[in-house]
């Protein structure tokens, strides 16, 4: 039984890994989270009262209480999933970016390798320092035939990507300087219950739902590669614990959208699910605004190899994924949805040794 220890657990993507860790397998969990605005406990409800679950309202800038917890709980695999993750935010004030993404990368892998050097040659062999990146730190693609492959430069275009590029170069880093054993994936965009509402998807649902614009950069022909976030907590689960040290993995949806056309597909399940009071489409709320700087233009994933060499490959279409996610966004917009929406879910962790 492995003892994965998730950083950044309580959030989008490192929620949807807890919860397949702990429903699917045997392994325990010990989550490891700041609770900054995007970590939300409600994610992890289902799975709280799990004997084989365990929660550190922890900052990754601290080492210290890094140390405390890789002591306490003796993981057999690091999952690195804690970052901030949001473009436009890194565009505003890249500090926290720098800070998180690079800072706080740095500080994990030291305390990985001061935990590291203390176990046994058996424990050694199995540790895993697993990485999740993004497939942002490639910039973006030329031609309509080209996809990003483990071995495409990095060229970042927003803070963000370049935080998250500086911070997969640490972890190689570390596996090459410290003999640490690292394993880096590259996902695209992701998409599912529980993500924050400040992402495209979530937005367009809770805005067209509440009669508000509905905000298109540019003339959205931006292309992403989407991938159900619950395929992808299967992929990282697979890489942390049959990856091999030093390489890369890539992880897509095979599921290339234009922006214009994600919003559109959104308005048109809204219309047949929950029309519009006056008969008209929610495409009639969509409008364009002015391009955020920088903004790639087409991102796509070569996910050939963790397919070949792990046997993995996404479960959902962009058609099936996109229709379980609005449902669950209009089965939960009264709570899950009105407590992120309010501040409500920061509100429920005074008193429970959450946030003050």
């Amino acid at each position: 039984m492995n003892r994965i220890l998730v950083t950044g657990g309580a959030g989008f993507i490192g929620s949807a890994v807890v919860r397949h860790i702990i429903n699917d397998t045997s392994d325990s969990i010990c989550v490891v989270d700041k609770l900054t605005y995007a970590g939300n406990l409600e994610n992890l409800a289902e799975v709280s009262n799990s004997g084989r679950f365990r929660f550190e309202k922890v900052d990754i800038c601290d080492k210290a209480e890094l140390d405390r917890v890789f002591a306490s709980f003796a993981p057999t695999h690091v999952m690195h999933l804690a970052a901030e993750s949001h473009v436009d935010r890194s565009i505003d004030g890249p500090g926290e970016f720098i800070q998180t993404n690079i800072v706080g990368t740095y500080t994990l892998l030291e305390a990985a390798r001061k935990y590291f050097a203390t176990l046994d040659d058996a424990a050694k062999s199995a540790f895993r320092f697993h990485h999740i990146s993004t497939d942002e730190v490639y910039g973006d693609l030329n031609g309509p035939e080209d996809f990003f492959r483990e071995t495409t430069p990095y060229a970042p275009s927003s803070p963000y990507s370049a935080s998250k590029a500086s911070s997969d170069h640490l972890v190689r880093a570390w596996k090459r300087t410290f003999g640490l054993p690292t394993v880096v994936t590259n996902c695209s965009n992701n998409y599912g219950p529980y993500h924050f509402p400040e992402k495209l998807i979530p937005l367009v649902i809770l805005h067209a739902l509440d009669n508000r614009e509905l905000p298109v950069y540019g003339q959205g022909l931006q292309i992403r590669d989407w991938l159900y976030v619950e395929d992808h907590a299967r992929a990282l689960y697979l890489v942390a614990t049959q990856g091999v040290p030093g390489e890369t993995y890539n992880i897509g949806g095979h599921n290339e959208k234009r922006n214009i056309d994600v919003v559109k597909t959104i308005c048109q399940l809204l219309d047949e699910f929950q029309p519009r009071q006056d008969g008209k489409s929610y495409c009639e709320q969509i409008v364009f605004v002015k391009d955020r700087p920088g903004h790639d233009l087409r991102y796509a994933i070569d996910a050939a190899k963790i397919q070949r060499e792990l046997g993995w490959k996404p479960l959902e279409s962009f058609e099936s994924g996109i229709r379980k996610t609005v449902l669950w966004y209009l089965e939960h917009r009264d709570n899950w949805c009105a407590h992120v929406l309010s501040g409500a879910y920061r509100m429920e962790r005074l008193g429970t040794g959450g946030e003050k």
